[in-house]
């Protein structure tokens, strides 16, 4: 047995699980300390927070009485009151005195308790909030006009003329717009290698010859996509599919769109190196920005413009409203994007389970930190609306439980809990043995 071949393979597995723990803990911690922090402010106390399940590996008091600690099974965690059965919360042990019973999850009035089940999600969309807008408020936008920052390696064979500190004016005799409105702007333009560029330079207005605005390079990867499984990298830049030139980007993605899924050749430069790919496009759903969903077969290659465009700071007010809008396109895509599996709009190989994403973490991390952090957004987002839905067990499930007894003015009882916590929990456990499945058999 060849260790030289087994080492390359652990270590990337190891990586993977080891930002697959590292995603997992950040979300359930913010959302567990969502739990503990409104519990506490509404007077119930929290006996125990725990990050992990399984033997105690690290554990100390604080000084209001919880035993916060850290688990040997990073795959969760929990957050125990006072007088709680067991860590979901659900049941009593009976051995709390009268006196104590206001600091308890049952013993406090309805509206502590719905608070502090509400929590945990709301934690978890405003971390991703908090991330969407840190992002865009420390990496600023591309100013108007557009600026180049710096011009991006390309190959021999692509007229490039701009230099850096160039304001981009017109392309193609067309006046050139701000980045958030460039893509209806390529539809304008004619899919040439080589194109005019009237430019402003040291003050003074020229017309200098450059690429198409997006050449066919790779300046993202999408994870479990066809070039990441090739081994394709940033950077790379695509000269031809199967043997048919390709200069833009647009061009790369309709000869991919027109290949049904039929096997693709890829010519491609990576740092003066000619490496050749053969490589299978993927059926993926899309959502649409207005709503619903498009089919596509992709490669799993993002491109972009040929240069990094000078930012500038876009102020608090607009990152706030760009990370509410973040969120709230990732739940209405979510939400959207559940129904068309329901309905058979879409294949449920959109619904990944923890391998599928474990791979992704793994996958956004071997990226850089800002793709791994965006891609913790992006989840804990998935976490807390996930944590929303009315299935008894989840976060929902209680919330429904509690409005149930704001309308009746008591509680369910504790055959009707016990009936339908088992309940959702064969619901949860069908959930996730179908989601493995897709992970390892149904959707490889």
């Amino acid at each position: 047995m060849d260790l030289t071949q087994i080492l390359p393979q652990f270590g990337g597995f190891a990586f993977t699980i080891l930002a697959f723990v590292l995603a997992l803990s950040i979300i359930v911690a913010i959302h567990e300390y969502g739990h503990y922090i409104v519990g506490r402010w509404t007077g119930i106390h929290a006996e125990v927070f725990s990050l992990g399940f399984g033997p105690v590996i690290w554990s100390r008091v604080d000084s209001r009485g919880t035993r916060w600690q850290v688990a040997a099974l990073p795959f969760g965690g929990y957050v125990k009151f006072l007088g709680d059965a067991n860590a979901a919360s659900v049941g009593t042990d009976g051995a709390v005195a009268a006196a104590d019973r206001r600091r308890t999850m049952l013993g406090a009035p309805l509206w502590a308790r719905a608070a502090t089940v509400a929590a945990g999600p709301v934690f978890n969309f405003v971390l991703s909030f908090a991330i969407f807008a840190a992002v865009i408020l420390v990496q600023g936008r591309a100013s108007d006009p557009l600026t180049i920052a710096e011009l991006r390696p390309l190959p021999p064979g692509y007229t490039q003329e701009l230099q850096p500190g160039d304001q981009i004016l017109a392309i193609a005799g067309r006046e050139a717009p701000p980045l958030d409105a460039f893509d209806p702007f390529l539809d304008e333009l004619p899919l040439e290698p080589t194109l005019d560029y009237r430019v402003l330079r040291a003050g003074q207005e020229m017309t200098v010859a450059g690429p198409y605005p997006y050449p066919p390079a790779v300046v993202s990867l999408s994870p479990q996509s066809a070039a990441m499984d090739v081994d394709m990298r940033v950077g790379d830049v695509i000269l031809g599919v199967d043997g048919q030139e390709v200069r833009t980007f647009e061009g790369l993605r309709r000869i991919v769109a027109q290949s049904d899924g039929a096997p693709l050749g890829l010519e491609v430069w990576r740092d003066g190196t000619i490496i050749d790919f053969t490589l299978v496009p993927r059926r993926v759903d899309l959502p649409r920005a207005e709503g619903g969903f498009e089919t596509r077969y992709l490669i799993g290659v993002t491109g972009g413009l040929f240069f990094d465009a000078e930012t500038e700071s876009p102020g608090l007010g607009e990152s706030i409203g760009y990370g509410v809008s973040q969120v709230w396109f990732i739940v209405k895509s979510s939400l959207s994007g559940l129904w068309h599996m329901l309905t058979g709009a879409i294949s449920t190989c959109n619904l990944s389970g923890p391998v599928g994403i474990a791979e992704t973490s793994g996958a956004m991390a071997s990226q850089g930190a800002q793709s791994f952090i965006w891609f913790v957004a992006v989840l804990s987002t998935a976490v807390g609306l996930l944590n929303l839905f009315p299935i008894p067990v989840l976060d929902g499930g209680h919330l429904v439980f509690h409005a149930y007894e704001a309308l009746r003015g008591a509680p369910p009882s504790d055959k009707a809990l016990r009936v339908l916590m088992a309940a959702g929990l064969s619901i949860l456990l069908t959930l996730m043995v179908f989601a493995l499945a897709n992970d390892l058999i149904l959707c490889p």
